[in-house]
């Protein structure tokens, strides 16, 4: 069974990788959540608001945010509490490395896109 993966800073515009990471993930079957709080649907899929508007408990967060902006959401992050957070090219924080692996979530420094192409995500 696939678990669930939200992609935090999911955008509608093909050209922009967390668009590519939701489109290639849910070709292999996850069940994606896209999160952004003024998007449209993203390839198809409904784009929610926050990530606790999802409502599903949710094992990986991919994180495609600045860290000004992710660190914004260290709380909802960590509350969320799935059990690891990749931190795509771009979207690196030490303090949300450090407050998630406080809370026993796991931490990637990673590329999704590469991650599911490869067959380790």
């Amino acid at each position: 069974m696939k678990c669930n993966v939200a992609v935090l800073g999911a955008s509608s515009n093909p050209d922009r990788y967390s668009y590519k990471a939701v489109e290639a993930l849910a070709e292999v079957g996850y069940p994606v959540f896209p999160v952004h709080p003024s998007e449209k649907p993203v390839n198809g899929l409904r784009c929610y608001p926050s990530l606790c508007a999802i409502g599903e408990p949710l094992d990986t967060i991919t994180v495609y945010l600045s860290e000004k902006n992710s660190t914004l959401l260290i709380e909802e992050i960590t509350e969320s509490a799935p059990r690891r957070v990749i931190l795509n090219p771009g979207a690196e924080n030490d303090e949300l490395k450090s407050r998630c692996e406080s809370a026993g979530i796991k931490v990637q420094e990673a590329c999704t896109l590469v991650l599911v192409s490869t067959g380790q995500f």
